[in-house]
């Protein structure tokens, strides 16, 4: 089997993750893996295993002509079967099938405001949606939208599964005291409600001013992110919580934390909750997408309601001041993500999913 992995950018994204994590993982199981980055490359770019053949296209704009041709040179020269194209990058897939109609295209929907699929564009995707084969969907809510919203028929639920990280460089040093640092692994966009985090920052900063938070993710400098920014200087937090911006170094991040959060009002199937519980680290998390599949309250993780500052709070308070909650707790989680989200499963199921079609 030849499968070529296609996405947008190797930001430290969850779509961009799973591309290069599925790129990895098919290195030693198929005959060809390859992945093509269409318009900008990143931090995850270390990550990807010298078995996967790579190419950046640079694309500029919607439609570049150039792209599609160096794209379909990749493919024609490497006998590609199958493109697997993550979140928007179905776009390109698209145009490259008009040029190389034998190929079969799988769209990968990482779609993150799950939550709210009434209000996603839809018209142009299905026209596109028939030139392909099969649909990978993140989370149940997206299945049964690819289903019954756009009417696809062959379509499968892969949870998101962690990889090994490769070739990283260990350099990210967390601000605060060893053993009271809280980490946010979330990229700042509207989704993950940063301003929850923010209103329990100020209660924790009031009983418990030792402990501090570590934001880490993309910033994107837009009004979101400003406002972040303006609300920890208005609130008083600069000595409390610290933004990262992307970083790579996951694994090192989040050995330095003693507790993990997620505090998104939308979600599928969270990247960052899959490392937190590799890391046997002890979480609080929303109870959005995917999540209540994962973590059962009050055994493996505290969970809230989305938006409810006080609950998530008191969760946080539990764990801060009962170290042998937050052992058993990290260690229950890294148990179920072992037993269910391993990525020796996810392939095998994928790759039965693929020779089915």
């Amino acid at each position: 089997m030849r499968i070529l992995q296609i996405i947008d950018s190797l930001e430290a994204g969850g779509a961009e993750r799973m591309a290069v994590n599925y790129a990895n993982a098919l290195g030693d199981r198929i005959d060809f893996s390859g992945l093509v980055v269409t318009r900008k490359e990143g931090p995850l770019l270390n990550q990807v295993s010298n078995k996967v053949s790579y190419l950046y296209l640079s694309k500029k704009g919607t439609v570049d002509i150039k792209a599609v041709s160096r794209l379909r040179k990749f493919v024609l020269k490497n006998n590609v079967e199958i493109v697997h194209a993550h979140s928007t990058s179905f776009f390109l897939a698209f145009l490259l099938k008009l040029t190389c109609p034998k190929v079969k295209l799988i769209w990968h929907d990482h779609y993150g405001d799950s939550e709210f699929l009434s209000k996603r564009p839809s018209l142009a995707l299905r026209l596109m949606l028939s030139f392909f084969d099969g649909i990978i969907a993140v989370n149940q809510n997206l299945k049964l939208w690819a289903e019954q919203k756009m009417h696809f028929k062959n379509v499968v639920y892969l949870p998101n599964f962690p990889s090994a990280e490769n070739n990283v460089l260990e350099n990210t040093i967390l601000q605060g005291i060893q053993g009271k640092r809280i980490v946010s692994l979330a990229n700042l966009r509207v989704q993950k409600n940063h301003f929850l985090l923010l209103e329990v920052a100020k209660k924790v900063q009031l009983s418990h001013p030792e402990w501090t938070f570590h934001l880490v993710g993309k910033d994107f400098e837009d009004d979101y992110s400003k406002e972040i920014k303006r609300q920890i200087l208005e609130f008083n937090l600069k000595n409390n919580v610290f933004i990262y911006g992307s970083k790579n170094d996951v694994k090192n991040i989040v050995e330095q934390s003693t507790i993990a959060v997620l505090t998104s009002q939308s979600e599928g199937l969270p990247v960052a909750l899959l490392e937190y519980g590799c890391y046997a680290k002890p979480v609080v998390v929303t109870n959005v997408g995917e999540i209540p599949l994962l973590i059962q309250d009050g055994k493996n993780g505290f969970m809230v309601e989305t938006g409810n500052a006080p609950a998530f709070y008191d969760s946080l308070v539990k764990l801060m001041n009962n170290e042998t909650l937050q052992i058993d707790f990290g260690n229950e989680l890294q148990q179920t993500i072992n037993n269910k989200y391993s990525e020796q499963s996810v392939i095998d199921k994928y790759l039965g999913w693929l020779t089915k079609k």
